[in-house]
């Protein structure tokens, strides 16, 4: 994410899509036994990070961006198969510190 900060200009706009992995997701795959064979990395195209709304938001503003919209797509919303963020980049230099939550951090 930081590499995508650094190549864009201020105002830049990244539009990211990856799985998505809330909590009623994951209980669902719990209870019909399908967590290890869902989460492995064994597979061709496994995945390693696994996003819920919550993360996916935290890790964008951490970098310096806006969240201006998250999708859910793929099923109904809360087993979303991925979500679709929109984001764009702050005017602050690279550099420089970010607004996360109200607080100027890193």
């Amino acid at each position: 994410m930081h590499k995508i900060h650094h190549l864009l200009k201020p105002g830049g706009i990244p539009i990211l899509s990856t799985p998505y992995h809330g909590y009623l997701k994951n209980l669902a795959l719990a209870i019909s036994g399908k967590m290890d064979q869902h989460f492995t990395a064994l597979w061709e195209g496994g995945h390693i990070k696994f996003f819920s709304i919550a993360t996916l938001s935290t890790l964008l503003r951490k970098e310096g961006f806006k969240v201006l919209e998250l999708y859910q797509v793929g099923r109904v919303p809360p087993l979303a198969k991925s979500m679709v963020a929109v984001a764009e980049k702050s005017g602050f230099d690279d550099g420089a510190e970010g607004s996360v939550d109200g607080r100027m951090s890193r």
